[in-house]
């Protein structure tokens, strides 16, 4: 068998709130993310969804080791990034590379376009040359841009304009795997579809593969070949695009869908509505986490954490009655 590009096992981050005084202890702990496990094949997209607060741009930064996780393993190409020393660590980004949410915030004002573009270059030892601005120049057409920007400032181009360079920023190295951090929610509806057809177009030309986080899930199904879902800091269910749309299992997943618009009330799903709120992250309920609003929970719900299993059907869901929930009523 191929090696994934990607393995995350069992990864989890627990985040320690300070005290309301210096002298107070800690006032408790967020698990942010809570065991977290998926691989990623080469050349795919995988899409990570689900609600604010969830632990999805969590678990993005923890696969590149922007935020150092609590306990788990990361392999990229077999290797555990956890294991390597900062000069090790620092080469393997080359490989490894993150297009974030606000373009605006994303890019240092006082650089150049063609700086921002070469930095990750630079920090690799490039040296300054024509050669280097020659590829700065090749990276912004590729994604879109006029060579003739390289010498402009971001605060003169528009919100797309600006994830393109951001986009140009994280191809430069010639990644094998970009993690996209919501890269499309900050932008206007019409330039969404230009980013997407782009991250596309890169995928295809330049052998990408994606790890996608976001929560539209229009954006996810159009980009992506499979779906994980994840509920307070927990992936629920994974499983093909095609097939997480047609038929989700989790009911989690199955209230997810059923509150995207439907275009025409004919299409509206009949799909159970949650209960309540959701629960706050410092203080989850005991064994499935959504038990508490789900309209199929049982007492060993609320008693036991569901494992996210491989059903016969081929798909991933941490739910106790999965296969009851994939045969239907």
């Amino acid at each position: 068998m191929t090696t994934p590009l990607l393995e995350v096992e069992a990864l989890s981050k627990t985040f320690v709130l300070p005290g309301r005084t210096p002298f107070a202890r800690s006032a408790g702990a967020v698990r942010a993310v809570d065991g977290v496990s998926f691989k990623l094949p080469r050349q795919e997209s995988l899409g990570i969804v689900g609600e604010s607060g969830c632990g999805k741009s969590t678990t993005g930064r923890l696969v590149l080791r922007l935020i150092e996780p609590t306990a788990g393993r990361v392999l990229f190409e077999g290797q555990d990034i956890l294991k390597l020393d900062a000069n090790a660590l620092r080469t393997m980004r080359r490989a490894m590379q993150i297009v974030f949410q606000d373009p605006q915030s994303s890019l240092d004002p006082r650089m150049t376009v063609e700086e921002i573009v070469l930095e990750p270059l630079l920090v690799q030892g490039a040296r300054r040359d024509a050669k280097l601005k020659q590829r700065a120049r090749e990276l912004l057409e590729l994604v879109g841009l006029s060579a003739a920007h390289a010498e402009r400032y971001p605060h003169e181009f528009s919100g797309g304009q600006r994830q393109r360079i951001g986009i140009a920023r994280a191809i430069a190295p010639q990644p094998k795997l970009i993690v996209c951090d919501e890269p499309v929610s900050a932008l206007d509806v019409s330039v969404q579809a230009q980013i997407i057809n782009l991250l596309q177009d890169l995928k295809d030309t330049l052998g990408l593969s994606y790890l996608f986080i976001a929560h539209d899930l229009a954006v996810v199904r159009h980009l992506c070949e499979r779906i994980a879902v994840m509920y307070l800091g927990r992936i629920v269910e994974m499983a093909p695009a095609a097939a997480l749309f047609a038929s989700p299992l989790h009911p989690y997943t199955q209230t997810l869908l059923a509150s995207i618009p439907a275009a025409h009330p004919r299409d509206r799903r009949t799909r159970p509505t949650p209960k309540g709120d959701v629960p706050s992250a410092m203080a989850p309920p005991p064994g499935c986490h959504f038990h508490t609003r789900c309209a199929f929970a049982r007492p060993r719900c609320s008693a036991e954490v569901p494992a996210l299993r491989t059903l016969a059907s081929g798909r991933d869901v941490a739910c106790h009655f999965a296969e009851e929930l994939e045969e239907g009523p």
